[in-house]
């Protein structure tokens, strides 16, 4: 029993690696190609102040900072520092806490 779970780990190591070197591989292609590599994506800063008039209560007051464009890569995974467009579109409110 061992055996085959070390073998379906390892596969899915190995999958998931080679996964990933081929979306890097693509990339750079596009990048070399001058094609589609990037996007932009505005997303909403929102600044968290905790509240500490009163002791004992956890409450956060929230300011909007405004919005800004977040560059992206056009890709299924993150690369070369920048998120992946699929993932930041659904994710267009990024929250600062201070």
């Amino acid at each position: 029993m061992k055996g085959i779970l070390k073998r379906v780990l390892a596969a899915a190591v190995l999958l998931a690696g080679v996964l990933y070197l081929g979306d890097y591989l693509v990339l750079r292609y596009r990048v070399w190609r001058n094609h589609r590599r990037y996007g932009t994506i505005t997303v909403e800063i929102l600044y968290a102040i905790s509240q500490k008039s009163t002791p004992g209560t956890n409450k956060t007051e929230y300011q909007s900072g405004g919005f800004q464009n977040q560059t992206c890569v056009n890709s299924l995974f993150p690369h070369f520092g920048y998120s992946a467009c699929w993932y930041l579109k659904r994710r267009t409110t990024k929250t600062i806490n201070i």
